[in-house]
């Protein structure tokens, strides 16, 4: 976006031109925008018509702070997500942390939890606009610059430090991290454990690239693996790994791998966080449940107890994974939605779904898998636990 028109959206001369594009129904609409051109420029009209459209889009992650936010589609992308930013902030707060550096704030997602937490903080950002942007969301300034120029004179006894490095190349989002802006070298530096400090980094890095004496978290909020956060800095044990579901954590002890035995009376799926974390085994443990197959992170046992680490089946049947079977089955209980979940094995889902021919009024989930039997189709219903 263009600086000056970003100057514009946050000035007083853009509020009764936002007002009347939050007014329209459809934002996108041809009438919307030969209603706002009546009032302003076309560029300025425009862009106040994306504006809203990306406050909309935004409530899923900020609620209703959105309407208040400026953000552009890939400041939005990238945001943390209001309630993870909020433990992030608490997380600063219990390492003794007063004042963060937000090393590429992007529109302020991160630095405005910060700031809610009581604690200070200094955000910079290297575009020019987007740092309008997050200067009017936190309502202060925004250093303009490169983090890892910047940082030097930043980065004072007192100082902890967040940094959320962009992902993005000219082909789109990327998860390596050779991809990362700053680069990766500089973003690993800050984890040397002199101050606390974070990185927000994609959920699907490896961890062989991970700092031997960082921690890291996997972070899941409402389904999805959205982060994994690597944490450095004094009192931290190092290299630790959590997976965090939805604020609740399950840390790793070491416990040995578990057991591979016979599909039993339920199945648990482990949540994404769970899985990327490597810390199955631990929930096997918690669960007194063991793994359907080596390797593959469906575990089953025969009771079912309550966790929200993992999203947990009745097996009703257990059908051989052979789609003749399988049709037959489908066309026999008149099943016409059919969830097909699958793990370990190449099958598309979607694909499948469409051979089976699913056409009747009842409702069926699939589990396929490996078992030490071969292939299995299990027949199952999620559990209220």
């Amino acid at each position: 976006m263009d600086p000056d028109v970003a100057r514009w959206l946050v000035s007083d001369a853009a509020r009764p031109v936002l007002a009347a594009a939050a007014a329209e129904a459809d934002p996108a609409s041809l009438a919307a925008g030969t209603r706002l051109r009546a009032l302003t420029a076309p560029d300025l009209a425009a862009a106040a018509l994306a504006q809203v459209a990306l406050r909309r889009r935004a409530r899923a992650k900020f609620g209703d702070r959105a309407e208040r936010l400026f953000l552009t589609p890939d400041g939005l992308e990238q945001a943390t997500r209001a309630e993870v930013a909020v433990r992030r902030a608490r997380r600063f707060a219990a390492l003794g942390a007063r004042r963060v550096v937000d090393l590429g704030c992007g529109i302020g997602a991160d630095a405005l939890a910060v700031l809610d937490g009581g604690l200070d903080v200094v955000a910079v950002e290297r575009d020019e606009a987007t740092a309008v942007f997050a200067a009017a969301n936190l309502g202060r300034e925004v250093v303009t610059g490169d983090a890892e120029e910047r940082w030097p004179e930043l980065s004072a006894s007192d100082t902890a430090v967040f940094a959320d490095p962009a992902r993005r190349t000219a082909s789109g989002r990327s998860w390596r991290v050779e991809d990362l802006s700053p680069p990766w070298p500089f973003v690993a530096s800050l984890l040397d454990g002199t101050r606390p400090a974070c990185v927000k980094l994609g959920p699907g890095v490896p961890h062989a690239v991970l700092p031997p004496g960082a921690d890291a978290e996997w972070v899941s909020d409402a389904g999805t693996v959205v982060e994994c956060a690597v944490w450095a800095g004094p009192g931290l044990a190092g290299g630790a790994r959590t997976a965090v579901v939805d604020g609740v954590e399950l840390p790793g002890s070491g416990r040995p791998p578990a057991d591979v035995g016979p599909v039993a009376a339920f199945v648990y799926e482990p949540d994404g966080a769970v899985v990327r974390a490597g810390l199955v085994d631990e929930l096997a443990g918690l669960l007194r449940a063991h793994r359907v197959a080596s390797g593959i992170a469906y575990l089953t046992a025969d009771a079912a107890l309550p966790t929200p680490f993992a999203t947990c089946f009745r097996v009703l049947d257990v059908l051989p994974f052979d789609e003749k079977v399988l049709r037959a089955w489908v066309r026999e209980r008149g099943i016409g939605t059919l969830e097909i979940k699958k793990r370990g094995l190449d099958v598309d889902p979607a694909a499948l779904r469409k051979r089976l021919k699913p056409t009747g009024r009842a409702s069926a989930t699939l589990i396929l898998t490996p078992t030490e039997r071969g292939a299995v189709a299990l027949v199952a219903e999620r559990t209220a636990s």
